[in-house]
């Protein structure tokens, strides 16, 4: 069931499409710069962030063993550099980035605003010298410092 006219969740108490963003304000944040959005809501099977990146700079190029990402970009253009060479990016570039492959970029003269989307990584579990894994209270977590762009530190471009 969706929404009722007033808003309320669906009656059966699960959970309901709604918006969580809006790219077009991405504006009003000024020179905020790294994840200025993160899906977080509880249950979620997918992570998801929006990253900007200021004119020249990048996310330095890394290998994502594990995940297979998709990166959108929504404003702004920059590069994205693989092993193979580099790719130029425009408003509405819609990337796949496989897991395993190296991949960087680098924000153009616009800067570099994307959304990126991947399968959410389970929670890290810290266990004692073998024994059995503590009981935290925690539910399993996402990349809370996932910049994906962005296991990669968000740096000026050299060159």
């Amino acid at each position: 069931m969706a929404l009722a006219d007033d808003g309320a969740p669906d009656p059966a108490g699960g959970p309901v499409p709604r918006v969580l963003f809006e790219t077009g304000s991405l504006e009003a944040l000024g020179p905020a710069a790294g994840a200025v959005w993160r899906l977080a809501e509880p249950g979620r099977q997918l992570d998801a962030n929006v990253v900007r990146l200021p004119p020249g700079r990048r996310v330095g190029t890394h290998t994502e063993p594990d995940l297979d990402v998709l990166l959108l970009v929504v404003t702004g253009g920059g590069t994205l550099v693989t092993s193979e060479g580099s790719l130029p990016l425009g408003e509405g570039s819609l990337t796949w980035l496989p897991h395993g492959s190296a991949r960087g970029l680098v924000a153009g003269e616009r800067g570099l605003s994307c959304l990126t989307v991947h399968r959410r990584r389970p929670g890290m579990t810290i266990r004692p010298a073998g024994g059995r894994a503590p009981d935290t209270g925690r539910s399993g977590g996402g990349d809370e410092a996932d910049g994906e762009p962005g296991t990669g530190a968000v740096r000026p471009a050299s060159g």
